[in-house]
């Protein structure tokens, strides 16, 4: 069986109250190719927040995946979906590949005011 090992970016965001918004998986992640694995990113009200997600691989630009909750990018594969209500958005990629392998992290932001921080 082909398994694969996806990296997880735990990265903290803060929004207009400081709030912490942090993306609650393990650094690593072993996942079998063609499953279907959700990430997700936690917080008090994150649903009244827009949220987007990156994904970025070893010497590579950090790619944008989903923006606004759900909306994907030109160029972005249907296997890659988000969602966001309550507390918690998420990232869902179905089929997983093996070029999937990367480090994901999500954005939260209300209207025009995104926080990010540097991954550095």
């Amino acid at each position: 069986m082909a398994w694969m090992l996806l990296l997880f970016q735990l990265l903290t965001l803060c929004i207009g109250s400081m709030a912490a918004y942090v993306v609650t998986q393990p650094p690593s992640v072993s996942m079998s190719l063609g499953e279907q694995v959700s990430l997700s990113c936690d917080g008090d009200g994150i649903g009244n927040h827009l949220v987007s997600w990156y994904q970025q691989k070893p010497g590579q630009a950090i790619l944008p995946l989903i923006y606004d909750d759900s909306y994907r990018p030109e160029g972005i594969p249907e296997r890659f979906s988000g969602s966001n209500s309550g507390n918690t958005a998420t990232l869902s990629i179905s089929g997983l590949q093996a070029e999937d392998e990367a480090d994901y992290f999500c954005m939260a932001y209300h209207g025009s005011d995104g926080v990010h921080s540097d991954t550095d």
